[in-house]
């Protein structure tokens, strides 16, 4: 039987920018109105069926306060993929965004993907971080980019379809379809919560995604 691939995708950003939101609502597909922050490292796993493998995403959810700073470069070491996270209402955490793209590049060099993701896109009225500058930083540094909102579920599905097609040994191009539509509902591992038996909208009903 063929091994299971794995792939560490480690998610940074400042505090409260919504990395934990971001894991909960692709995770279990709810959204906890009460903001809780981070204590060091969380952890969750999740499998992927593509159209020709299956793959298991291990999520790393990392604190964003500074007192926890220490502990991340390990973490982004042996990643493949870096998540970082803004707040599209708080300008600082878009600019601090350099630092945590800048500890990935100083861990991995070029050798991990990096996706940049302005959150909260439900408060556009608050926005203090135009579209067009989340696509010019993300320029700047050859990195991917896209906006969600974890509270509303928007682009959350796009965001890891992104991620699935930039993964080593996937051919992006060569990407049908069925295999974008890659979530599953199913084995979460580490503490987290079994889903409800419904909740099968990533998959046709052969657990196909």
């Amino acid at each position: 039987m063929e091994s299971l691939s794995k792939y560490k995708l480690v998610f940074l950003g400042d505090q409260s920018v919504g990395k934990t939101s971001i894991i909960t609502r692709f995770m279990y597909d709810t959204f906890d109105i009460t903001y809780q922050a981070t204590i060091g490292i969380d952890f969750l796993s999740k499998t992927m069926y593509l159209e020709d493998r299956t793959v298991r995403l291990q999520l790393w959810d990392t604190a964003g306060q500074e007192r926890f700073r220490s502990l991340i470069p390990s973490y982004i070491r042996d990643s493949s993929v870096a998540i970082v996270v803004y707040d599209i209402t708080n300008k600082n955490s878009f600019t601090n965004t350099i630092k945590w793209i800048e500890d990935v590049r100083n861990e991995r060099g070029n050798n991990v993907v990096i996706m940049l993701v302005g959150n909260k896109t439900d408060l556009a009225d608050k926005r203090q971080v135009s579209i067009e500058e989340g696509e010019a930083k993300a320029k700047e540094y050859d990195i991917m980019f896209t906006e969600t909102s974890a509270k509303a579920g928007f682009n959350i599905k796009a965001l890891f379809r992104k991620v699935a097609s930039a993964l080593p040994g996937i051919d992006s191009n060569s990407m049908t379809k069925n295999q974008h539509e890659i979530i599953s509902e199913v084995d979460i591992a580490d503490g987290g919560k079994p889903n409800s038996p419904d909740k099968t909208d990533f998959c046709d009903s052969s657990r196909r995604c």
